[in-house]
């Protein structure tokens, strides 16, 4: 087995070292082939001189990529072209994996029965969640990239996370690559979220399978700025656009205004009206994210139908 991790980062040095650091620290077993490809998206930092330091120090398991095309998913499609390995692990620059997370990750997929695998993602240690976020729910985890199922391996029924998945490379020769009108993108006005779940979600409508496996541990850090509403509420703006982006619009409906379903307006006015009449700090936060989510949805359904009238 040969495994190839791909990493995509953008002026991160200070966290990508550490993400390097534990990388290379990796147990893995007898025979097994590894290597990790950084690839730049435009870094204007030291990336490039920090990832030069880490081929030399560990040859023949650490690769640097200058992709200038911006977006992470140009990024990680050009990872994928030139990755030399069978299973391909994807994590990001702001992560510590476990020392056996590279094994863990790729061993479920070596009996055929897996074309994919999901792993847990956890808060780094000593976060401590404030209490206005809801510690449950679909609202809770994902804008922290944080994934966990528990600790039983099971097939996974959803797509598992970008900074904590592995698929064999055949997956992208069938299904294609990320798409790159959706994900990260320095300037870009349009969703910034949702390359990773698009493609897990692609595989799983086609009816490939994918395995969770709990022992492949990663943890993510928290920086201050995430752990505040203000990040919550810009992030799930964001992704919900994205969803718009690859699911279309939520819902039948008859009835628009300028490219919107008028259910969206009676929706937005319900969970305001919940926003500002639930007390609870965690409740109350929900209420709004979900409200705010709302204006999102509109947000980009109107941008789509603006785009479908230019054209």
């Amino acid at each position: 087995m040969k495994i190839t991790a791909i990493l995509c980062t953008c002026n991160r040095c200070d966290t990508l070292d550490k993400a390097l650091e534990s990388l290379a620290s990796s147990r893995l077993s007898q025979g097994t082939e590894w290597e990790v490809i950084v690839v730049d998206n435009n870094s204007r930092d030291r990336t490039r001189d920090l990832v030069e330091e880490y081929c030399r120090r560990y040859p023949g398991h650490f690769r640097y990529l200058f992709e200038p095309r911006p977006g992470k998913s140009y990024a990680l499609n050009s990872g994928i072209r030139e990755a030399g390995g069978d299973i391909l692990v994807f994590t990001d620059d702001d992560v510590i994996v476990d020392q056996n997370w590279l094994q863990n990750i790729a061993a479920g997929l070596e009996d055929g029965r897996w074309v994919g695998a999901g792993g847990r993602t956890f808060a780094e240690p000593g976060f401590v969640p404030p209490a206005w976020l809801p510690q449950s729910g679909r609202y809770a985890l994902p804008p922290l990239a944080l994934f966990d199922f528990g600790s039983e391996p099971s097939e996974l029924k959803k797509s598992p996370f970008g900074n904590n998945m592995a698929f064999h490379k055949s997956m992208f020769v069938k299904h294609g690559g990320f798409r790159t009108d959706l994900g990260p993108r320095f300037g870009s006005k349009g969703p910034q979220k949702s390359e990773d779940s698009e493609f897990g979600m692609r595989l799983l409508a086609r009816g490939e399978r994918f395995l969770y496996e709990p022992s492949a541990i990663v943890y993510h850090a928290v920086p201050k700025n995430r752990a505040r509403k203000s990040y919550f509420l810009a992030w799930w703006f964001d992704k919900v656009r994205a969803d718009i982006r690859v699911e279309g619009i939520p819902g039948p409906t008859r009835w628009f205004i300028c490219g919107v379903p008028l259910y969206l307006f009676r929706r937005l006015a319900f969970w305001t009206f919940q926003w500002i009449f639930t007390f609870k700090p965690a409740d109350r936060f929900e209420c709004r994210i979900k409200a705010w989510a709302k204006v999102g949805q509109i947000t980009e359904c109107y941008r789509m139908w603006r785009e479908g009238k230019a054209r």
